[in-house]
């Protein structure tokens, strides 16, 4: 059993950035991904959509004998996470959620950013962490619309994407923002051209990481650490899998092993 696969999902590509955390943290741990790519973006979604859409891919998730479950996408989380647990009581499920805590101890200014889907800063789960933990600070939303399409098609620098990018980052930094949270898995590919618009000063922080330790938590509280070597990585989209497979090594790496997933 725990040699088995861990499975991932997220309405796109997105949650390859908590993939590429999960494969630094557990280079032992094989891998399945789903790109929901056929339905995204989730966040135009109504949550009763996401919900199914949650329930079909962990069955088949399941299915695939993944020991684990990632729900690598917020919107999704937000959705769908708690049916999941209620349905898999047995089933290490780990969800995403936006890095309000970790924002509000690093900011210096006192005043934080959050780029993010409007379903997302909609969510009531969004609104409990902002009542948690950022009591004691300003946080200043920015739905961010298109971003999320365009890193889909793998543009990561064109400059309609640099023009988008920077709308919806000027206003923040013009509010005294010190401190952003990239609030959507798709974000931190955007990273490196952030990094270009921003002052050094400036933190960005997203959740990866931290899932990736919340799964190893999870795994070596049941013994369900892999030892590896692992296997490559699968990989499954409801779209064009040639798309996928297409702009992988932007994003991942490159893998012949893409499927249909038709559910």
């Amino acid at each position: 059993m725990s040699e088995a696969p861990v499975g991932v999902f997220d309405s796109g590509v997105g949650g390859l950035s908590v993939l590429g955390e999960i494969r630094r943290l557990l280079p032992n741990e094989s891998l399945l991904y789903i790109a929901d790519c056929g339905h995204i973006p989730y966040g135009e979604k109504s949550p009763e959509f996401i919900r199914e859409r949650c329930a079909i891919i962990a069955g088949f998730l399941q299915r695939e004998g993944a020991k684990a479950l990632v729900v690598a996408c917020n919107t999704a989380t937000v959705a769908g996470v708690a049916d999941l647990r209620r349905d898999y009581p047995e089933w290490p499920i780990v969800g995403m959620e936006p890095a309000v805590k970790p924002a509000a101890a690093a900011t210096r200014s006192g005043i934080v950013g959050v780029l993010a889907t409007t379903g997302t800063l909609q969510s009531a789960k969004f609104a409990a962490l902002l009542d948690r933990f950022a009591t004691d600070v300003r946080v200043i939303t920015q739905p961010c619309p298109g971003l999320v399409e365009l890193i889909e098609a793998g543009d990561l620098n064109s400059p309609a994407l640099r023009q988008l990018l920077q709308g919806y980052v000027t206003p923040l930094l013009a509010a005294g923002c010190d401190t952003l949270i990239l609030g959507c898995t798709h974000y931190p590919f955007l990273k490196p051209l952030l990094q270009q618009m921003v002052p050094e000063h400036i933190s960005l922080i997203d959740t990866g990481a931290a899932v990736a330790r919340q799964l190893q938590r999870l795994l070596a509280e049941r013994n369900l650490l892999a030892h590896g070597p692992a296997s490559e990585t699968q990989f499954w989209t409801s779209a064009d899998p040639l798309h996928l497979r297409k702009i992988l090594p932007t994003l991942w790496d490159s893998s012949d092993i893409v499927r249909n997933f038709e559910l």
